[in-house]
């Protein structure tokens, strides 16, 4: 039986969260719909209306699950005016941002010291209302290759596109359609897309929703790198991406 799996570009802004419904067939990845937020029906509503009907389904969401144990320790006894004698990069960054830059050479964004600290929170909030509308308790998963029930992970689109060789430049910016059009020819050889693929031709964010979907499909393959501190990365989050073959 095929499981669905879905991924999602976040942000604080809904109009600016791009959602990719997918199935997986324990081999490939096939996009059936890809929309963006911002509507009449709030991203929460349309996540649980998608997972209805799935007994299995991943769901890789594009936002730091988890903020740097360093930091929780060095803040919760701290006061104003007193040093914090942590090396900077052990303090803002986690161990998988730091592992993502030295196998991948690709640096995350800080979550302890960067504005994406606030998407990670509003994707965490995503994911709770998400629980609370499905019932489901959806916990993140920590096994590659197998699923169970509902789960969650934390991509990387920008290193699962390193990974696979699809780096285009400028598919981010306004002016950037014929780049997103390339990329999505170059996606076309790892997933399975609409027939209409407009929406990824004029939108970044719905074009990582679906890069999204790629690192998903790395995940239920087991084909990913997995961390060598399990209980650190379930502390801070890890951010699955394809291994080396």
């Amino acid at each position: 039986m095929a499981k669905t799996l879905i991924g999602i570009d976040c942000a604080v802004q809904a109009k600016n969260i791009g959602l990719a419904l997918a199935s997986f067939d324990g081999e490939g990845a096939k996009i059936d719909q890809v929309i963006l937020g911002g509507g009449r029906i709030s991203i929460a509503d349309i996540i649980a209306g998608w997972l209805s009907d799935a007994q299995e389904a991943l769901i890789a969401l594009d936002a730091p699950l988890g903020w740097p144990k360093a930091l929780g320790t060095a803040l919760y006894t701290h006061a104003a005016g007193d040093p914090i004698r942590v090396e900077p990069n052990r303090l803002f960054r986690r161990e998988t941002d730091l592992f993502v830059k030295r196998k991948i050479g690709k640096q995350p964004l800080d979550v302890g010291a960067d504005r994406i600290a606030r998407t990670a929170q509003s994707a965490l909030n995503l994911l709770d209302e998400i629980r609370e509308l499905t019932g489901q308790a959806i916990p993140l998963a920590w096994k590659p290759g197998g699923l169970s029930g509902v789960s969650a992970i934390e991509v990387y689109p920008a290193a699962t596109l390193i990974t696979h060789d699809l780096q285009v430049r400028g598919y981010k910016r306004a002016d950037g359609q014929q780049a997103r059009r390339e990329l999505v020819n170059k996606l076309r050889g790892h997933i399975s897309l609409p027939a209409d693929v407009s929406i990824l031709e004029n939108s970044d964010d719905a074009l990582d929703a679906a890069v999204c979907v790629l690192a998903g499909a790395d995940f239920l393959r087991g084909e990913v790198y997995e961390p060598r501190d399990l209980e650190l990365a379930k502390k801070e989050g890890w951010i699955w991406v394809q291994r080396e073959t």
